[in-house]
């Protein structure tokens, strides 16, 4: 039993000695050594992160996670959760601010806020009598696209009715893709506004 106690507190005291990092005063061969056993990259630029769509490497922030000595797996994790978390947030905040940058124009092309509002309310009469959901819904988010429901209101652009024809489910599918592309929502490129609208109006018109 004594042999076994001793065994046991041997293996004890190794196991916390690989634990514990180096000091300072450690030599970079235990300072390799503790890295290599804990799964810890070389060095900063050795983490071989897969960045999540939208999510680039920063190599500052594989720097900090170096230093404090995260391992490849907890590096990964840490760039899965920023993607996970992170991203959404940034993506509603700038979605926010656009929003919010919309109606400034559109406020200042109509003269004034209460103009403004008493247009929007009238267009979202219109639209839900004459719109299928997905097209007004689409079309309200952008200064072009109220642009685009008043010509049509006004019987300026050609008629948009509800039932005018089938939804293809992947042509919307695609401009939606289109708005959440930084030109559509962010860059505010003409063409490319143009392209998403005229595309709506397509595939309702047929």
């Amino acid at each position: 039993m004594d042999a076994l106690l001793k065994s046991y507190s041997e293996l004890e005291k190794r196991l916390s000695q690989k634990i514990t990092p180096p000091g300072p005063a450690a030599s970079p061969e235990e300072q390799a050594l503790w890295r290599d056993a804990m799964g810890i990259p070389p060095s900063a630029n050795d983490y071989q992160v897969n960045a999540p769509q939208g999510l680039g490497i920063d190599p500052e922030v594989n720097d900090m996670l170096h230093k404090a000595g995260f391992t490849q797996a907890q590096a990964q994790l840490v760039y899965d959760l920023a993607a996970e978390r992170l991203l959404p947030l940034i993506g509603e905040a700038a979605q926010a601010y656009e929003a919010e940058r919309q109606v400034e124009r559109l406020v200042t092309h109509y003269g004034s806020e209460e103009r403004f509002r008493r247009i929007a309310k009238q267009l979202t009469a219109w639209g839900g009598q004459h719109l299928p959901k997905p097209v007004f819904e689409a079309l309200s988010t952008t200064f072009e696209g109220v642009l685009a429901m008043e010509r049509m209101m006004a019987g300026t652009e050609p008629s948009m009715a509800r039932d005018s024809a089938p939804l293809s489910a992947p042509s919307e599918a695609e401009l939606r893709q289109m708005m959440r592309d930084p030109r559509y929502w962010q860059k505010r490129e003409p063409a490319f506004v143009q392209k998403v609208t005229e595309g709506f109006r397509k595939l309702v018109n047929g």
